[in-house]
């Protein structure tokens, strides 16, 4: 019976948050294939289309360790327990806000309506460079034209959109980051305790890195 097999040892448990790590860290190295006329969202889509299938992933994981294993009933375990389910949460919490950036990039420059009228980037050079608040060099403004022309887009618009798809991709590199370097903080703590007696105190410093994190954040939002 499942109630009967041998809690997973310290070394499994740090295996464990470990291998999450790789996976999250792995969403930030994923390449999608950008068609030029889409060229503003290549930031963010190697992560959008990872992502999902490394929630799912750690999904699975997380259903073995609390099913198919008996329940943690050890300080190790519920310690192990609440760093990957911390993990878990805050990486579809992460992936859930930049769907919604990508979303309201999609909106602004009109997907998956009809390509904008060619009117609407028609602007004469002098017009293009006076959109823009901050300088580019010549070599940078031709091609940054090019890239709009091929998305359909005037360059101030090209620009707006791709500031944003940048902006999305920074955060959820800073969320996959922490999240993974949480992991790894947290297996080294449980791989090497000497003894199982982990997560017994009453002090912060007794939860695992990801749970302080949150709450450490949840405070700040307050």
């Amino acid at each position: 019976m499942t109630a009967d097999r041998t809690p997973l040892a310290r070394t499994e448990l740090a295996g464990l948050l470990t291998d999450a790590a790789q996976s999250v860290s792995g969403v930030l190295t994923t390449e999608y294939p950008t068609s030029a006329s889409r060229s503003y969202l290549h930031p963010v889509l190697g992560t959008l289309s990872a992502g999902p299938l490394v929630v799912c992933e750690l999904n699975d994981r997380l259903e073995g360790f609390v099913i198919e294993e008996p329940l943690p009933s050890t300080p190790a375990g519920l310690f192990t327990l609440a760093s990957y389910a911390s993990a878990l949460g805050w990486l579809t919490e992460s992936l859930a806000e930049l769907t919604a950036s990508v979303d309201q990039i999609c909106t602004r420059v009109g997907i998956p309506a009809q390509p904008p009228d060619p009117a609407f980037a028609a602007h004469s050079p002098a017009e293009q460079d006076d959109e823009f608040d901050f300088a580019f060099s010549a070599l940078e403004l031709a091609a940054i034209r090019t890239a709009a022309e091929a998305a359909g887009l005037s360059p101030g618009d090209y620009v707006e959109v791709l500031s944003q798809s940048l902006l999305a991709a920074s955060r959820i590199t800073d969320a996959c980051m922490e999240i993974s370097s949480g992991l790894l903080e947290d297996a080294a703590y449980v791989l090497g305790e000497a003894t199982d007696h982990v997560w017994i105190g009453e002090g912060p410093d007794s939860l695992p890195t990801l749970v302080r994190s949150l709450l450490a954040r949840m405070e700040a939002a307050e």
